[in-house]
């Protein structure tokens, strides 16, 4: 854990203290199971068969021509289930 915070001298964390408990227990957690071959090889079976990671490439193929020959793609993390930051932060926690 971390003596200071977040934000050094002048904070913490900035959620509500009913959390801090919880927050304190994923973090050991975290902690414990970070560098676990086993759980990354989970974690990154759900990104690939549940959340659709990596992100599909859309070839953009009239941009292309209206910017001029410079291939475009676009990464779509439209189309992962709730977008993406959330389910990349879940499916960890929930593991």
């Amino acid at each position: 854990m971390h003596n200071k915070g977040r934000f050094g001298n002048y904070g913490g964390q900035y959620v509500p203290e009913t959390l801090m408990n919880t927050l304190k227990e994923l973090e050991a957690q975290y902690m414990l199971l970070k560098d676990d071959e086993d759980f990354k090889a989970e974690l990154k079976y759900y990104y690939e068969e549940y959340a659709g990671r990596p992100s599909r490439l859309y070839y953009a193929e009239k941009m292309t021509k209206d910017l001029g020959g410079a291939k475009v793609y676009l990464k779509r993390e439209d189309l992962n289930h709730t977008g993406s930051h959330k389910i990349n932060n879940v499916l960890g926690q929930c593991l």
